[in-house]
């Protein structure tokens, strides 16, 4: 009896860039819809047109991330500025096969997409003949198949590049264990990419995380798959291609699959009011999914939200997840890390049940939280810190 293949482990959160002001870009074949769903998520006008390559330079734009909780505060606290967080997204000019050698602009685009933390892999599975494919065909398995490979190439030369550099570095020299592990861990890679795996599904030490992250690899970035259908198909939720796709990116190491109608949500945003909107997501029995890839974005990202609450503002705040309450300071302003002497902090789920600072307080859920406490999604926090003066905010 053949053995079932070992699940592969995306280990891509370790090996993304540490921030708070983190990228998704959206990535796929020509005339796939990426810019207009760009256009649809940041509600900006840039040119969708059909024909390959429209998109030279990235667009970057950020769209506010949609939080319930962040909604409740505005309306409990009715503050004179209400400000909430955003994920940045960028819309990269469609990749063809042979992008890794420069077919088409490939290079260039290549090279975007290196500047960003995270994907959203944009897949055609609707048929309209006004829309050219840049294959001739629509053929979604294919489309993912060229873009895999062409990354993986990508990643091929630049890791036998960087090994070659660092090689020539140590000719004639005593090699320490530390530039061993480095040499190590480049080899690994390069065979892992050569057996046609993603970098993000390798299994790496410490160092060697370290070393795989410096690299900024293309297939070390988290990936979240989006499938373009037709109205029609998002409204009956079936299309020929939806088990097709899902065999593939299970095949390769799994991920998570939105698939989205930019046709149904263009309807939607051209509508005149949100009544408008519900009624027409009633009738169809359908709702939008931009909520969905704008938070699955951000969680992918490892990125949570902290708020600060008042009279004068409410504000939703980007921090990466497992920062301690110094560094969450520091998104605010560098001199609340600088001094920062305690997080006063409430759970919004506290917040939410008691309606008042008060109530928290009485109740014991109102917390002084040291240096070494981790904030924890949802926080609301009043920071205390000192330079030269005590301030609170």
């Amino acid at each position: 009896m053949s053995k079932t293949p070992a699940k592969l482990v995306d280990c891509s959160s370790t090996l993304s860039r540490v921030g708070n002001h983190l990228q998704m870009g959206v990535v796929g074949m020509p005339n796939v819809g990426k810019s207009s769903l760009f256009n649809l998520l940041c509600k900006m006008s840039i040119p969708a047109e059909n024909f390959p390559f429209c998109t030279i330079d990235p667009n970057l734009s950020r769209c506010a991330v949609p939080d319930e909780r962040y909604n409740w505060l505005c309306e409990h606290w009715k503050p004179k500025s209400e400000v909430p967080s955003y994920l940045q997204i960028t819309d990269i000019a469609g990749l063809v096969k042979g992008a890794s050698t420069g077919a088409g602009l490939g290079n260039a685009f290549l090279s975007h997409i290196q500047q960003v933390d995270g994907i959203y892999h944009m897949i055609r599975a609707f048929d309209n003949d006004e829309i050219i494919h840049v294959e001739d065909s629509v053929d979604p398995v294919r489309d993912l198949d060229i873009i895999s490979k062409e990354l993986i190439a990508k990643d091929i030369e630049f890791t036998t590049k960087t090994l070659k550099t660092l090689q020539n570095s140590l000719k004639n020299k005593t090699i320490d264990k530390a530039k061993q592990v480095e040499l190590d861990t480049y080899n690994k890679v390069i065979a892992l990419l050569e057996s046609g795996k993603h970098a993000r599904y390798g299994t790496y030490t410490n160092a060697e995380t370290e070393h795989v992250r410096d690299l900024r690899l293309l297939t070390s970035k988290p990936a979240i798959y989006l499938i373009n259908l037709s109205e029609e198909d998002f409204i009956r939720k079936k299309n020929k291609w939806l088990a097709k796709i899902k065999a593939w990116v299970d095949e390769n190491g799994g991920g998570t699959m939105i698939p989205v109608s930019v046709t149904f949500e263009k309807t939607l945003l051209d509508m005149a009011s949100d009544d408008e909107r519900k009624a027409y997501e009633k009738e169809k029995g359908a709702v939008s999914v931009m909520p969905k890839i704008i938070k699955t974005g951000y969680s992918t990202l490892n990125l949570i939200n902290f708020f600060t609450c008042g009279k004068d503002e409410v504000r939703s705040w980007c921090l990466q997840k497992g920062s301690k309450a110094p560094q969450a300071a520091g998104v605010i302003h560098t001199d609340f890390e600088k001094g920062f002497i305690m997080a006063e902090t409430m759970a919004y789920s506290d917040f939410f049940e008691l309606k008042s600072e008060a109530e928290c307080k009485s109740r014991g859920k109102y917390r002084m939280e040291g240096k070494n406490y981790e904030v924890a999604d949802g926080d609301i926090i009043f920071f205390k810190f000192n330079v030269s003066n005590n301030k609170k905010k």
